[in-house]
């Protein structure tokens, strides 16, 4: 009774607070090469932008190259690059462009960062008299890095990482909860394994379970979006050792949280509470950078939150382990403190 109306409140919390929110922070790199005045207008007009409706924060650079190269590695969502000669440009009226150097990967992200900053330079066209109106018009030149990915395969990832943990709660731990429930668990404690073997045991067994899941879920999902299964040798074993990594973290959290638990409803009622709880902050189906700063918080600790994030820049983007060492960092610690308090945690007893 008290989950029956704890659950959706908590529905009405994550989810109230996981869609639809006004996109902020969205990391941009900065690159002013023109040092006219037009150049420190549209350096003003982003600054305005960062300090007034909050949807960017900059960070500026002089090299574009870097710049750019920072939004193939994820650090920034986009560079915008100001080139030289931009200032005279303008006062002449000969066709004035600022590079958009967009990660259009999110798609979301996308189109608010593009409109928010199309609209701020843009009002550097209202600050001059141009000697030829025809073409006085500033223009953002939009430049998307890699190949144009639709909605339903922007999901994939998150799809991916729901399969991951629907099999930790058909695994793992559900089969000794079972045995607790059915009575047969006790043939496992007349053996001399310890503790630790049980618990181990159990994830690992889980693990080959759930992860074979993970891969028939992700190339079904790949077949029927129209999206290519395989990327090449490097790509298909950064996907794997994603998946592999985050099946062995939420494995041990569910053996950490039903390790004590003695009757699968408790299994079924923390199931749909968790998925809420976990998933849907994950970013996996709408921009992190959307939600208010408690839930972005939360997002830090959150192991789906970097299993989405790696697999959308190795799938999307077509990037190596070594751009999503943090990723695969945080989620093997994750991995080995969930483990080890399931470990200690868990009683050898009836």
């Amino acid at each position: 009774m008290v989950m029956s109306v704890i659950m959706p409140l908590a529905y009405l919390i994550i989810l109230g607070n996981s869609f639809q929110g006004t996109i902020k922070g969205l990391p941009v790199a900065l690159v002013v090469q023109d040092t006219g005045v037009y150049g420190r207008r549209v350096d003003n007009a982003l600054n305005a932008l960062q300090a007034g409706p909050q949807t960017i924060t900059i960070t500026r650079l002089s090299d574009p190259i870097e710049a750019v190269d920072g939004v193939k590695e994820g650090l920034y969502k986009a560079a915008v690059v100001v080139p030289r000669e931009f200032s005279r440009k303008v006062e002449q009226g000969t066709g004035p462009e600022v590079g958009v150097f967009v990660d259009n990967t999110d798609r979301i992200s996308e189109s608010a960062l593009v409109g928010s900053i199309t609209e701020a330079v843009n009002t550097v066209k209202e600050q001059f008299r141009p000697v030829r109106p025809d073409r006085a018009k500033v223009v953002p030149r939009r430049v998307e890095l890699y190949k144009s990915i639709d909605y339903d395969q922007n999901l994939l990832p998150g799809v991916v990482v729901m399969a991951i943990f629907m099999g930790t709660m058909i695994t793992g731990v559900f089969n000794l909860v079972m045995d607790r429930f059915l009575g047969v668990d006790e043939a496992i404690l007349m053996t001399p394994i310890t503790k630790t073997d049980i618990v181990v045991g159990l994830i690992v067994a889980g693990f080959v379970i759930t992860l074979g899941m993970a891969v028939m879920v992700y190339v079904a999902g790949a077949l029927m979006t129209s999206f290519p299964v395989y990327q090449g040798f490097e790509s298909s074993v950064s996907v794997l050792a994603v998946m592999a990594l985050t099946t062995l973290g939420l494995q041990s959290m569910m053996f950490l949280i039903l390790g004590r638990a003695n009757h699968p409803r408790i299994v079924g009622v923390f199931s749909g509470f968790l998925n809420v709880i976990f998933f849907f902050p994950s970013g996996a189906v709408y921009p992190v950078e959307g939600f208010p700063g408690w839930l972005r918080t939360f997002t830090l600790i959150n192991p789906e939150f970097y299993a989405v994030h790696a697999l959308k820049a190795v799938m999307f983007k077509g990037s190596g382990l070594s751009v999503v060492y943090g990723d695969l960092v945080y989620l093997a610690v994750f991995t080995v403190i969930m483990m080890t308090l399931a470990v200690l945690t868990f009683k050898r007893t009836l």
